[in-house]
């Protein structure tokens, strides 16, 4: 549940920003007329968004049936990569993201193509909706016990309503908020959920006998099982196991190794305040 929380709060977040980027460029330029397109770009970029988890959803099914363990290690992998290159992109690109936006709406003011701001919305909703569709379905996955589909829905409403919420309140009168801190303490949340992912894949490869099976090295699931409530949340959220094998620990902490000097350990000048950038 937590990292659902993260993923939806993270992802629609950024949507609402790219959102809101143009809205506020429309506004300054006179253009509030052609808000519709914008609106209905972005209605139509979530409704894509559910049709393709719903399509991830029917499909999943004859995909698990050719080998459960191989294809989930495949999807584990591929969401803790898209993850780790996720984050890095936005800290190297998020600075240029603004000007390429503006430049955009520019040119469909200045042709009348003014459909266009539909596309730029479309696009920008759906690549974090299909975004999302992956990184839950790596979540789910990872599970290692069906927690109730009620209590992620839950997560996932809610971290959508708080994104939505921070979104309005920094295009109207919360400029102020440290949206730089913001996305420095998800990058490393999701970065912890990556390494979960990238564990639990190594997980997958071991019990396929891909990777050699090695003994655990602790066992705390008398007083916290993965598989309880709160296991469950932590599992989600910061790839926690009550009884990891040495390799999956060794995995983990290479991988959170790996990611932290990828997002933070060479951060060129230009990404040095790319996400405040943004507003």
């Amino acid at each position: 549940m937590g990292g659902t929380f993260v993923i939806t709060l993270r992802e629609g977040f950024e949507a609402a920003l790219v959102l809101g980027l143009v809205y506020t460029y429309l506004e300054k330029i006179g253009a509030r007329a052609h808000f519709g397109y914008v609106t209905w770009g972005a209605v139509l970029g979530a409704l894509a968004s559910l049709a393709l988890g719903i399509v991830v959803t029917i499909a999943s099914g004859p995909l698990v049936d050719l080998g459960p363990d191989l294809i989930s290690a495949v999807v584990l992998f591929t969401a803790a990569g898209l993850l780790t290159w996720h984050g890095w992109w936005m800290r190297e690109h998020a600075r240029a993201v603004r000007g390429e936006l503006e430049q955009r709406i520019d040119i469909a003011q200045t042709t009348g193509q003014f459909w266009v701001l539909g596309i730029i919305a479309f696009t920008g909703v759906f690549r974090e909706g299909a975004e999302m569709v992956l990184f839950l379905w790596g979540l789910l996955t990872q599970m290692a016990t069906s927690v109730g589909h009620g209590l992620l829905t839950a997560a996932g409403l809610a971290g959508l309503l708080a994104a939505a919420s921070l979104g309005v309140l920094v295009f109207h009168g919360g400029r102020r908020l440290p949206l730089g801190r913001f996305f420095s303490v998800t990058s490393v949340l999701l970065l912890l959920l990556a390494a979960g992912l990238f564990s639990t894949g190594v997980s997958r490869l071991q019990s396929l006998g891909f990777v050699p099976m090695t003994a655990a090295l602790w066992d705390t699931s008398s007083w916290l099982d993965d598989r309880s409530l709160l296991g469950s949340f932590l599992s989600g959220l910061l790839g926690y196991r009550a009884r990891p094998t040495g390799i999956e620990v060794v995995a983990y902490l290479a991988y959170v190794l790996f990611a932290m000097w990828l997002l933070f350990g060479r951060r060129s000048a230009s990404a040095s305040s790319g996400t405040e950038a943004l507003v």
